[in-house]
């Protein structure tokens, strides 16, 4: 019942490196960091992702950061059973930023990205949780990244459900 604590412990000791001029995110994890991020259904870039922002923009917050592991830890074991997908998608498979979907720009490219995330598809160069997600979020009724990604789980596959969330945030 501890991994949120070996999380932030991850967290902050790589924060730590990044901070000291250590981009390389391949040298922070031992192999024991490494197992831990598989048993939560994490990727080491996935993770690094969330250190490279807050380090480099100031968010996301550590919080956030466990937030969106939890959803993201919750749903490949009661989903997945434990099991990582095999799939994972690329740039050309999102829709573009201009894509809209019910007069709402760019929403259609954060839900593909949280259906992916929550399934642990995402290609390591495509990061949930981004500046562009964030600043989406923040101006569509400062939805949080976690509260978005349980409830694209929670839509299962209906998307009309959540652009219905999203716009009862405006």
């Amino acid at each position: 019942m501890t991994w949120n604590d070996t999380f932030l412990a991850i967290f902050d000791r790589c924060l730590d490196l990044y901070k000291s001029g250590n981009h390389d995110y391949k040298t922070y994890y031992s192999n024991e960091d490494s197992a831990f991020l598989t048993s939560i259904g994490y990727k080491p870039r996935e993770f690094f992702d969330f250190i490279e922002d807050l380090g480099g923009e100031g968010e996301p917050s550590r919080s956030t950061a466990l937030l969106v592991a939890s959803v993201r830890r919750d749903y490949f074991l009661v989903m997945q059973g434990g099991k990582l997908s095999s799939h994972e998608i690329t740039r050309d498979d999102l829709p573009t930023f201009g894509d809209e979907v019910d007069g709402i720009t760019y929403l259609p490219r954060i839900i593909t990205k949280a259906k992916a995330k929550l399934k642990g598809e995402l290609d390591p160069d495509i990061m949930y949780g981004c500046g562009g997600d964030r600043k989406f979020l923040r101006t569509h009724g400062n939805i949080h990244p976690a509260d978005f990604l349980r409830n694209v789980w929670a839509a299962d596959g209906d998307d009309a459900r959540v652009i219905k969330y999203v716009k009862s945030h405006l």
